[in-house]
């Protein structure tokens, strides 16, 4: 591992080497931000179906299928009543709401979205995934996915991350859900395998589970592909290779990029790149378990979410590169890989930061962004030279 790295044990911190240089933009570069839509209540994700016509989840609001064109919203109907909205509960603290929307790779043919969100019960809330067939601004024919059971009164760290593989296979992020390490019990939740929270998930479309899935043991929860996760919110795919990356938010830092590989354990809370929110807490030992680091860390918090590779022609010199938006200080994040290994980073509009929820490509390779914001904004990130 070439960029700096640091854990926590025991008996307190590590690190090694140097944090990884960051590249200066090329003159010939001039990125500019457009907007294209306004008045988004805290939106979250974005699916194209094609060029203009997408559809927009709004955390505190609703689905939305939009005109980019004309600009012209309609609410989706059909969607199930057990949405957590975050307007209704008023926490500070709460990240409840919808989540991620993507499209079956056959979309054109089967009409199939899937769409994450919390989901409330009279016991509390938790991550559910959902697929549903979309005729014109109707959700029909719903099936159940995915629920990250146990519901309980946590608002919080759900995740919802998804994407399709190469492979057809529907990948999902779930969060651990707690606020304070304090709280967790004495086998960590992102640690046991018996527990559907703190893990990734790699299903088949229909919700069922993959022949070549990795084993977990008897006691597993079906569909687990990774744990020791926190709290993932992005998740993408590489188009060029297949690989699928994720961003993990930290604690108190530690916000991380990885690299998602089959029965890796990701090491929360045993193994972290920052500090703990509770400084005396002291996680298990677990000796002998093998835990992947981090393709790369931050120093400080950016909160990252929605990340994307770039594809498009505006920027030649980006090609095959990672977008990142981030939450802290509006940050958005151009990183560069060779191998599969981070060799530089560019933090883009230092000036004009704005809170970003994702990053994302159009059919046409046009980049784009959401920002989190009550009167929320789709832009457009193009090169003014």
């Amino acid at each position: 591992m070439k960029n700096c790295f640091q854990f926590i044990l025991l008996f307190g911190f590590y690190a090694c080497e140097t944090p990884v240089p960051q590249n200066e933009a090329s003159p010939k570069v001039n990125p500019q931000k457009v907007t294209v839509l306004t008045d988004l209540k805290y939106p979250w994700s974005i699916c194209f179906l094609d060029e203009n016509d997408v559809i927009i989840s709004e955390k505190d609001g609703h689905l939305l299928r939009v005109d980019l064109v004309s600009k012209n919203k309609q609410i989706i109907e059909g969607f199930p009543n057990d949405l957590a909205d975050s307007i209704r509960i008023k926490d500070r603290r709460d990240n409840s709401g919808l989540f991620e929307i993507v499209k079956h790779p056959a979309f054109t043919q089967n009409q199939w979205i899937y769409i994450s969100y919390a989901a409330q019960n009279e016991i509390g809330t938790t991550t559910k995934v959902i697929r549903a067939k979309l005729t014109d601004n109707q959700l029909d024919d719903i099936k159940t996915i995915l629920v990250a059971e146990p519901f309980s009164a946590d608002l919080f760290h759900y995740g919802g991350g998804m994407v399709f593989g190469l492979d057809a296979k529907l990948y999902i992020t779930i969060g651990e859900r707690l606020y304070h390490e304090r709280d967790e019990p004495p086998l960590p939740i992102a640690q046991d395998v018996r527990d559907k929270r703190g893990k990734i998930y790699r299903l088949n479309d229909d919700g069922s589970i993959p022949d070549d899935n990795p084993d977990f043991g008897p006691e597993a929860q079906a569909g687990i592909y990774a744990i020791g996760i926190r709290a993932a919110q992005g998740i993408t795919m590489n188009p060029e290779d297949g690989s699928i990356w994720f961003s993990e938010h930290g604690s108190s830092q530690g916000d991380e990029l990885n690299l998602l590989k089959p029965s890796a354990n990701y090491g929360w809370p045993i193994k972290t790149t920052g500090k703990y929110r509770n400084q005396d807490y002291n996680p298990p030992e677990m000796e002998g378990t093998d835990f992947e680091d981090p393709v790369h860390y931050w120093l400080q918090t950016i909160a990252p979410t929605g990340l994307t590779f770039y594809n498009g022609t505006a920027f030649p010199g980006w090609q095959g590169d990672i977008i990142l938006s981030g939450l802290s200080r509006g940050s958005l994040w151009r990183i560069q890989l060779v191998n599969q290994e981070v060799v530089s980073l560019e933090e883009l509009f230092v000036n004009d930061r704005i809170r970003s929820r994702k990053a994302t490509m159009s059919p046409d390779g046009k980049l784009y962004i959401l920002t989190d914001e009550p009167t929320g904004k789709l832009i457009e990130i193009r090169n003014g030279r």
